[in-house]
């Protein structure tokens, strides 16, 4: 989820970052980004568009993944992102993308050979069938040069590449959602079957001095989501955004509620604080586990609306 090449992976700036510099930096450098543009060499509108960050959703709504008897729907534990954000004359763009593990070393050739480098590979999810990955990757230099390169790696995938066909009516979300904001203690919202809540820390997250803000959209807000199984019971997945002195704390705190954690790991090189990420999974009544995950976000320095 995120970096900056000269900042975050050192030597990998080549390709990409020098064809950028070598055609005038493009309209990234003096101009506002050419979100438009941007939007035609990846392929899709943004999904989010806040302040001046724009997030782009790769799904992956090609797999039936199933774990402990639950088909997860993409918005839960699939939803691969990539986002921008002018930053230092150029831009910004950091990502996390769904890959099945044959996919991986393809994938992963394809955009490092194009100047976009790859900050962690690894799971979020434990037994699930078929197995997925996920890879973060990062880089700076002209947007349309980095779009396009993107949209080429993931071809090396079956990650669908077509823009994502509207679900009308949107699927419906079977839990007490009110109850829920008023226990996670922010307002959620349905994202295709999937009750989503994004808590950013309460101190900056930086990248070379630069804040990385909006947080949710860049991907350092702790994300929550809650599918619903039947009877008041949901699937929950995400990931918690921790700093080293909050790991255990919130491993504990999880635990005590019999959520499960799945992975632990860091997902960025070169950001201040140095964060790391806690991924869970559970499957039981629904307010119960919201319970459990408030204990969790009151161990950590996150922001309360």
């Amino acid at each position: 989820m995120r970096l900056v090449a000269a900042l975050l992976f050192g030597a990998v700036i080549p390709a990409l970052v020098v064809s950028a510099r070598s055609q005038s930096m493009s309209q990234s450098t003096n101009q506002a980004i050419d979100w438009p543009r941007v939007d035609e060499a990846i392929g899709r509108k943004a999904a989010v568009a806040s302040g001046d960050a724009h997030r782009y959703g790769f799904p992956r709504t090609d797999l039936t993944v199933t774990l402990d008897g639950v088909t997860i729907k993409p918005a839960l534990a699939l939803g691969g992102w990539v986002a921008f954000k002018p930053m230092h004359g150029e831009a910004m763009v950091m990502g996390d993308v769904v890959l099945l593990e044959s996919e991986i070393n393809p994938v992963m050739s394809k955009l490092t050979a194009s100047g976009i480098g790859i900050t962690a590979v690894h799971n979020h999810l434990l037994r699930a069938n078929p197995a997925t990955y996920y890879m973060h990757l990062g880089a700076m230099g002209d947007p349309l040069n980095m779009a396009a390169a993107i949209r080429s790696g993931l071809a090396e995938s079956k990650t669908p590449l077509a823009p994502p066909a509207a679900t009308s009516p949107p699927p419906t979300v079977d839990l007490d959602t009110a109850r829920l904001d008023q226990i996670i203690g922010t307002k959620g919202q349905a994202n295709d079957g999937v009750y989503q809540f994004g808590v950013p820390r309460r101190d900056t997250i930086t990248m070379s001095g630069t804040p990385l803000t909006p947080p949710g959209p860049l991907g350092v807000a702790t994300g929550i989501g809650f599918q619903a199984t039947g009877g008041g019971k949901a699937a929950i997945s995400g990931d918690f955004v921790l700093t080293a002195d909050e790991v255990n704390a919130v491993i504990k705190e999880l635990r005590a509620s019999s959520i499960e954690v799945t992975a632990l790991h860091s997902h960025m090189l070169d950001e201040q604080p140095r964060l790391f990420f806690m991924h869970f999974w559970a499957n039981d009544d629904a307010i119960k586990l919201a319970k459990g995950l408030r204990s969790a976000l009151d161990r950590m320095a996150n922001s309360r609306s």
